[in-house]
């Protein structure tokens, strides 16, 4: 077999259409070579260039600079043989079509050549124009259409980033690079803020035109060997492989955030967004991808609880967080069936009777170990990761059952109010109206005594889904408070629509009363507003005969907070409702 020299360009008779690319032919007879090239000059017309490589090493030297649209490869090479060629093409350029035109007939090679990744295999002396043409045809738009496939099962359908799958592949990448070199590999989880609410307002459509723009710029602002993906709604995970440490990753982090905090122009609307980011670092062998994603998910959320700082790093006192937090949600899991949890009430006073109208229901877990927790020590945890909605029907369920043996204890009493917290969580099930139902009749509770308390941020946030859900529950008869008000993003046309009976008024407002000369008129202001729209309103966290004295002033009808009684077990509340004194 004689040679050639090294990328030996054979010139078409005609202009070439450059933007098809040109055909490789690696093949080291001469001969062999000419004639080729003259059955693909005749099929196609001069479409494409023909190049020619003698050996294997020069074909991928040419394969590396691009252009190629497909390779039709000899399998008998002085450099190599066999499988080998289809392997060091496949390496060199994985994108690019091969069709093997080679002297072996031998039907097992030609099958395992075409597991390796060839589209074709045609045997010399068997070919001709027509067939050899057509196979080159075939194995382009196959190689393009396969190309296809695997870009849209890697790459998120609408901003076109990588998806959660090729961006954990490129991850697993990274770190294996680690073990081989001293570097440093960084993940930052973003969070975009408030983007459900922009999304609710201004319609899918404009949110979406949102996450691509988002995308853009996420993309305009990193190094060009790091990755961004769309990890899903409106969260976006980045890859900063092969950084010097922390300081490069915030770095980033500030890039981004300023990228995000730019104005958005969505047609004739202004957006402004902010993004809370989380930075998890790698510099360690034995990092792994999905504990790196999940510790960045983590920073990602305290930076987001703290609000004033939109970067949060992720460290040790945050991983002895992240463990606590493991343990506290598998021991969740099985509160409810070990019957660790309980229930406290705090009493509601009417101010001017001074008797107790009603009480809100309080969840405890008497934690195995650590004791007695708080909802503050638990409850956000299991909104997070939806064993809120056991809990909450369990609470529901056992406080109808405790009113019920209240009702049967002063049978010639007025009705007791009892009041039920209600999370974004469960206002998201589509059984909760049939859920709450089926609590009222198992229990025998009227609903008219029955109070289930949403705080205004839920109602914000999931202003269709919960204005459904609450019409409904109101259909049933229930009674809805509008809990921590004036905490979020209070809107009056919201007031309006929400067929909503009470408003509580936060204890952030009520804390001020007599001490903070702002405090005291937005509370005069609410408790005005509420009696205008028809609706009750009830001060929280009252703990001073000042503050009392100021909201009987504003005219407040009811009131709840240490001043009057501390949350205790249902038997300590039996006792104050018999007439015993006051906690």
């Amino acid at each position: 077999m004689a040679a050639t020299p090294s990328h030996t360009t054979v010139a078409p008779a005609r202009a070439v259409d450059r933007a098809a690319g040109h055909l490789l032919l690696v093949e080291d007879n001469v001969g062999d070579a000419v004639l080729v090239r003259e059955m693909l000059r005749t099929a196609l017309h001069d479409r494409f260039e023909v190049v020619h490589a003698s050996r294997l090493s020069q074909a991928c030297e040419r394969l590396e600079e691009g252009g190629t649209a497909c390779v039709l490869l000899d399998l008998s090479l002085p450099d190599a043989q066999g499988l080998e060629s289809v392997t060091r093409v496949r390496a060199a350029a994985p994108d690019v079509p091969i069709v093997v035109l080679t002297g072996l007939d031998d039907e097992r090679l030609a099958i395992s050549a075409v597991q390796e990744g060839a589209q074709d295999y045609l045997i010399k002396g068997r070919v001709d124009d027509h067939l050899i043409s057509r196979s080159v045809r075939y194995a382009i738009e196959r190689k393009r259409a396969e190309v296809q496939l695997a870009h849209q099962a890697l790459h998120d359908p609408l901003t076109g980033l990588p998806n959660r799958t090729l961006f954990l592949d490129r991850l697993a990448l990274a770190l294996a690079r680690v073990q081989r070199r001293p570097s440093a590999v960084a993940v930052l989880f973003l969070d975009l803020d408030r983007f459900k609410v922009i999304n609710d307002s201004l319609g899918h459509e404009t949110g979406d035109r949102l996450l691509v723009e988002v995308a853009a710029r996420l993309s305009a602002v990193l190094r060009p060997g790091d990755t961004v993906a769309r990890f899903g709604g409106d969260e976006f995970t980045i890859l900063c492989d092969d950084i010097d440490g922390a300081r490069d990753a915030i770095t980033i982090a500030e890039r981004v955030g300023e990228a995000v905090a730019a104005p958005f122009v969505l047609e004739e609307t202004e957006a402004f967004l902010t993004a809370s980011v989380g930075i998890a670092m790698a510099d360690e062998p034995d990092a792994r991808a999905a504990s790196l994603i999940r510790d960045a998910d983590a920073a990602m959320y305290r930076a987001k609880e703290k609000g004033k700082s939109r970067f949060e790093l992720f460290d040790a006192v945050m991983r002895a967080r992240a463990v606590e937090r493991l343990e506290v949600e598998n021991a969740l899991h099985r509160a409810v069936e070990r019957d660790e949890l309980q229930l406290h009430y705090q009493p509601i006073y009417d101010i001017a009777t001074r008797t107790i109208v009603g009480v809100e229901a309080l969840a405890r877990w008497r934690h195995p170990v650590r004791g007695l927790l708080m909802p503050e020590q638990f409850v956000a945890l299991a909104e997070e990761t939806g064993q809120i909605v056991e809990v909450g029907d369990w609470v529901l369920r056992q406080a109808c059952l405790q009113h019920r043996r209240w009702r049967r204890e002063r049978p010639d009493a007025p009705p007791l109010r009892l009041s039920v917290n209600l999370s974004a969580r469960q206002l998201q099930q589509k059984s909760l109206v049939a859920d709450v139902a089926c609590a009222l009749a198992d229990t025998g509770m009227d609903p008219a005594n029955l109070c289930l308390e949403i705080t205004e941020s839920v109602v914000v946030e999931e202003t269709e889904a919960a204005l459904q859900a609450i019409e409904a529950l109101r259909a049933e008869g229930v009674l809805i408070a509008i809990d921590d008000f004036g905490t979020g993003y209070s809107s009056l046309r919201l007031l309006k629509d929400l067929p909503a009976n009470m408003l509580k008024i936060d204890r952030s407002f009520v804390a001020g009363l007599g001490r903070d000369a702002q405090d005291t008129p937005i509370v005069q202001t609410v408790i005005r507003l509420a009696d205008a729209l028809g609706l009750q309103a009830v001060a929280e966290g009252v703990e001073t005969p000042e503050q009392l004295a100021e909201l009987v002033a504003a005219g407040c009808g009811l009131a709840q907070g240490y001043h009057f009684a501390r949350p205790a077990e249902a038997s300590v509340i039996s006792r104050l409702l018999a007439g015993a004194p006051q906690l």
